[in-house]
């Protein structure tokens, strides 16, 4: 991608959740990680101007026997401030949610609302009592949903996903 999306990207999550961004929980969880571009969507206006993005990223849930458990992380979910509320941030979520089930990916997480995200796409804290994050998190905030019927749970600390040799 080139750099100017990816400045209007920043500037973007800047504008909605404040440059100091880059110190929270969900931030660290996905450290270093590429964003994927198949499992993630933007809203432009009009005129061709960027109002939405949410991007998903590569994570997993490390064991304590150092085994992982692939996750897909969603999230930031971002809409310039003036198209708040315009069904913007649930449209690209119908399409992330939409997407993954199609190619029946591994399971969505998140850290949001519950009431929001588990009314309208089913995510939920049941199967995440065992995870950890490394920094502060709300346990009810710390959302799952799998895409494809597999159980979710294990326990463990969230992380970046690390490749691992076959």
């Amino acid at each position: 991608m080139n750099s100017q999306p990816v400045m209007a990207i920043e500037a973007l999550l800047d504008a909605a959740f404040g440059p100091d961004r880059h110190g929270r929980t969900a931030y660290r969880i996905r450290d270093g990680m590429p964003w994927l571009p198949d499992l993630s969507v933007a809203t432009l206006d009009a005129d061709g101007a960027l109002i939405g993005s949410l991007q998903s990223w590569p994570v997993a849930l490390t064991q304590a026997d150092g085994t992982q458990m692939p996750l897909i992380m969603i999230g930031p979910v971002a809409v310039e401030p003036a198209h708040q509320k315009g069904g913007h941030g649930r449209a690209m979520m119908d399409a992330v949610v939409d997407a993954a089930r199609a190619r029946r990916s591994e399971p969505l997480m998140m850290i949001g609302d519950p009431e929001y995200y588990g009314r309208f796409w089913g995510f939920d804290a049941q199967g995440t009592g065992g995870w950890d994050a490394p920094g502060p998190f709300e346990p009810r905030r710390l959302l799952a949903l799998s895409v494809d019927g597999r159980a979710v749970g294990g326990i463990g600390m969230l992380g970046p996903r690390i490749a691992v040799a076959a």
